[in-house]
């Protein structure tokens, strides 16, 4: 009778938990594209519904285990589940308390047994969350991946207005056959007020870049460096009170979607103010007349009305500069902007734009910025750092990108930007293959399996990054020459080949 009330107690709630699972599950698009398929229901069911909510309700499952293991025994306990002859925990419990300063171990031990059964339970659905999950645990910490050897990079020295210094840098992530490094002996330096544009196609690694320097990649991913700076102050070490305030009030990230960055119950302007009430010690007053001054900054029409509102009541726009005010809360000096504008239609996208220039001009401020819009770069940035399979193989001034392009995987990016002479009646230009899978880079260089130019030298050797102009280097044995230029030896005999 006791299993029967307490397993009819618990049915409702499991109901409901299938029901709504299932029901967020069976809208989305791979549903929908099984049941256009023909898939039958059955099948829809054990393939698609039950492994997306095995997780959550093995989770459940074990912790109702756990509950239903507790309340047999408190019912016991208190005189009301199992009695005489017959015995559980419960019961034990009841007798060996009464007894218990003769024979303390006759209520302890059936005490002990309760807890390590009900955290066995827990730890079990743990377990088997994880398998239905598909998660993936940390792997031991001596097995983590080394810093990749230092790669020679012909740049000159550093000067003293650097502002963030990035030398040999690796992401590395566990996988159950290892760790995996989608980002390998990345060098990058920007400098106070510099602009610095990111393109690459994806996975190449930008975003994660870009993440390492925000020092938000968390475990278990890796982060190795021989060097990674902020303002003088290492990100590779533990981020103590002071470093999280420095970061907290110079350095801002915008996302591609802010609607998954802002929360959504929480109004925008209390949002605004938090950083600055944290950091920086402001009174809520303060902090919210601050937060509307910068609304202003960002062209915000109405930001009296904006500032009490939630993240689902602005459009698209509207929450990106949201963001990039949050950013100025404090004395900004570097803006990473991931992918700012490309959920964004292109009026907007022109806008946006125009408020990163005028926090710039106005904060000083330097600039990050991550895109696969060639056009948004050249337009916004100062240099272009291009990067594949995971290094940066060529950086040269966003002027000199259409016409001194040198690696030809930057040719290849720049042949796939249509432009008002394109033909419109032609198929689109694309770059024939596919990257590099992170799991097994090519010995030599990564882009040489979709390279025309290709050679046993490319093959078998991976190029670094080679000084050849004033201000441009680049990652190739056969880089292209400019227009006008005569090609080199290497070039022809590459062709030839």
């Amino acid at each position: 009778s006791a299993v029967l009330a307490l397993g009819l107690a618990g049915a409702p709630s499991f109901a409901r938990l299938v029901h709504t699972l299932s029901a967020s599950i069976a809208g989305r698009d791979f549903v929908a594209a099984a049941a256009v398929a023909g898939v039958s229901k059955l099948r829809i069911l054990l393939r698609h519904l039950v492994p997306n909510m095995g997780e959550q309700l093995a989770i459940n499952i074990m912790l109702s285990m756990g509950g239903t293991l507790l309340s047999f025994a408190a019912l016991s306990f208190l005189g009301i589940g199992v009695r005489a002859p017959d015995y559980d925990w419960g019961l034990l419990l009841n007798q060996g308390v009464a007894a218990i300063y003769r024979n303390p171990a006759g209520a302890l031990a059936p005490a002990v047994a309760v807890i390590v059964a009900g955290l066995g339970f827990n730890l079990f659905g743990e377990g088997a969350g994880q398998v239905f999950g598909h998660q993936q645990t940390t792997l031991p910490y001596k097995t983590r991946p080394k810093a990749l050897a230092a790669r020679p990079d012909r740049r000159q020295a550093a000067g003293g207005d650097d502002l963030l210094v990035i030398e040999n840098l690796s992401v590395s992530f566990p996988t159950p056959t290892g760790w995996l490094t989608p980002v390998r002996g990345v060098n990058l330096t920007i400098r106070t007020g510099e602009s610095v544009g990111i393109v690459g196609e994806s996975g190449a690694g930008k975003s994660l870049t870009a993440l390492a320097a925000a020092a938000l990649i968390e475990r278990p991913g890796s982060v190795r460096a021989d060097r990674l700076e902020f303002l003088g102050l290492s990100l590779t070490a533990p981020l103590g009170r002071h470093r999280r305030r420095e970061l907290g009030t110079t350095m801002a990230m915008v996302f591609q979607d802010p609607m998954t960055s802002l929360n959504p119950s929480l109004r925008v302007g209390t949002q605004l103010t938090e950083g600055a009430i944290q950091h920086q010690g402001l009174r809520r007053r303060d902090a919210l007349a601050r937060a509307l001054a910068k609304l202003k900054d960002v062209r915000l029409r109405r930001p009296e009305q904006r500032i009490g509102q939630y993240p689902h009541e602005l459009s698209g726009g509207m929450r990106q500069r949201v963001m990039i005010a949050m950013g100025l809360m404090g004395s900004l000096k570097l803006l990473i902007a991931d992918e700012p504008t490309t959920a964004l239609d292109a009026t907007v996208q022109a806008q946006v734009l125009d408020v990163i220039r005028d926090v710039r001009a106005n904060e000083g401020a330097a600039l990050m910025l991550v895109s696969h819009d060639i056009g948004v770069v050249t337009e916004a940035c100062d240099r272009v750092l291009v990067m594949y399979a995971g290094r940066i193989i060529e950086d040269l001034p966003a002027a000199e990108l259409f016409q001194g392009a040198r690696h030809p995987y930057t040719r290849a990016l720049l042949e796939t930007v249509p432009d008002m002479e394109s033909d419109t009646r032609a198929p689109l230009a694309v770059i024939p293959g596919r990257p590099p899978d992170p799991r097994e880079f090519p010995p030599g260089c990564a882009f040489a399996a979709r390279c025309a130019l290709a050679n046993e030298t490319c093959l078998a050797n991976d190029p670094v990054l080679e000084r050849c102009g004033p201000d441009h280097l680049v990652a190739c044995w056969h880089p292209l020459a400019l227009t006008g230029e005569p090609s080199s030896a290497g070039q022809s005999e590459a062709v030839a080949a």
